[in-house]
């Protein structure tokens, strides 16, 4: 059933206990779709997420000449027919809001041998930076022209392959830019060296690289991140791929115990540093949130994890001293400022919010109740924000915080809200 809009968050009135199912990473399946895609046998993802960010890359994927199942209730993609990808010659691609599928295919695209391909998304994509992977891929060769701002979408693409040879990119802005090339790179006819300018979240390049390995493909770099080279290869992807649940998901129900008491089961969830995701590095955070002296600041770099920053800015009102978070200027110019919009909703909640370009210090102040938070088409805000209205703070389990447009969840957990239910239920004990 649609979720109401706004939907009134039902506090936790007794403390969390049972365990839940994570869905896959976003990640992770973008990452697979597109590696199976370049792939020379049928590939099955097991354990995919099924989102509309999925949805996307899926549907750009067939709209490409490739095949590809779906099974929802297997929790299952098959890629197959690579043969036949790039024979339809011609393509229209919408990718939304999703800046994987964004970046991914533009490279994809830029890399087919043949073809013209449009590429465009929400008004919201076309302000997400583009112009590193760009400059990039044009200077392999590829053909692309900017239909709109220089560097942004829409892009119409001329494809004749890559030609391979040396590139500079700078994907401080973000790492999917970086994740994009690298994978696309052994498509091209010579040998690829990409020296990287500014900084990168090395969690997710790693992720990339390990994804790659298990494909079949392993790529050089220097270990300090700065150099990749890369000769002409073809993937060799397993026949079957298991996708780890999404470390980013757990997060919030990471958090949900600290907002609600208890504890909770997240089965399947890889532990901090044994999976290929950065982000279960926050079940570290939490740990250290819980252990911290009453009244002391706790101070966190999100650099390499900032899809999680979210979840502790929203519960941080409740947490017995300020919080400081920083490495974070970059989520600026993801789905929306996330920055400006963290703090602008916090302070509607009457707390106190010092924001500075790369960081947020947060002191907790009152809880305002009866307040609606805006998520700016931005589903980490709906999922934050929504931990924290599991507090009970009028003691009666009324609900005190309403959450607007709960549906931009669909981007990558689009159960969130039905699973937060469930949780709340077996609390009952019903």
């Amino acid at each position: 059933m649609p979720l109401p809009d706004p939907l009134h968050v039902k506090p936790f009135t007794r403390p969390v206990r049972g365990e839940i199912a994570l869905p896959g990473s976003k990640s992770l399946t973008n990452r697979a779709l597109l590696l199976a895609a370049l792939s020379d046998r049928p590939v099955t993802l097991t354990g995919a997420l099924f989102s509309e960010d999925t949805h996307l890359m899926s549907e750009a994927l067939r709209k490409l000449g490739f095949a590809v199942g779906a099974d929802p209730s297997a929790l299952t993609l098959q890629v197959s027919a690579q043969s036949n990808g790039f024979a339809p010659g011609n393509a229209e691609l919408d990718v939304g809001l999703a800046g994987t599928a964004a970046r991914f295919l533009t490279a994809l695209c830029a890399a087919a041998p043949r073809g013209v391909y449009r590429l465009d998304g929400v008004a919201q994509m076309r302000k997400r930076p583009m112009k590193g992977l760009i400059d990039s891929l044009r200077q392999l060769g590829a053909e692309i022209r900017c239909l709109g701002e220089e560097g942004f979408f829409p892009l119409e693409i001329h494809a004749r392959g890559l030609r391979g040879g040396a590139v500079e990119l700078d994907a401080s802005e973000s790492s999917q830019l970086l994740s994009a090339l690298l994978m696309v790179a052994p498509r091209a006819a010579a040998p690829v060296e990409i020296r990287l300018g500014g900084t990168v979240r090395r969690t997710f390049v790693e992720m990339t690289l390990r994804l790659m390995a298990e494909f079949g493909v392993r790529l050089p770099h220097s270990g300090d991140f700065t150099l990749f080279s890369c000769a002409p290869a073809r993937y060799a992807a397993p026949a079957s791929y298991a996708i780890e649940p999404d470390a980013t998901a757990a997060s919030y129900f990471q958090a949900l115990p600290l907002v609600a008491g208890g504890t909770l089961r997240l089965n399947g969830l890889r532990p901090p540093g044994s999976g290929l995701q950065g982000d279960s590095a926050f079940a570290d955070v939490i740990e250290r949130v819980r252990e911290r002296p009453r009244g002391e600041m706790f101070a966190q770099d999100f650099h390499e994890i900032s899809d999680t920053f979210l979840t502790l800015a929203a519960i941080a009102p409740l947490l017995p001293g300020p919080t400081r978070i920083t490495g974070i200027a970059h989520t600026r110019k993801q789905e929306t400022d996330r920055v400006a919009g963290m703090a602008r909703e916090l302070r509607k909640l009457g707390q106190q919010v010092t924001e500075m370009d790369d960081s947020l210090e947060i002191h907790p102040r009152p809880l305002v109740a009866g307040q609606e938070i805006e998520t700016y088409r931005d589903h980490r805000f709906a999922m934050s924000f929504g931990i924290l209205g599991c507090h009970d703070l009028r003691r009666d389990g009324t609900p005190w915080l309403a959450i607007r447009d709960p549906a931009c969840c669909a981007k990558t957990f689009p159960h969130f809200f039905e699973l937060l239910e469930s949780v709340r239920a077996k609390s009952l004990g019903s």
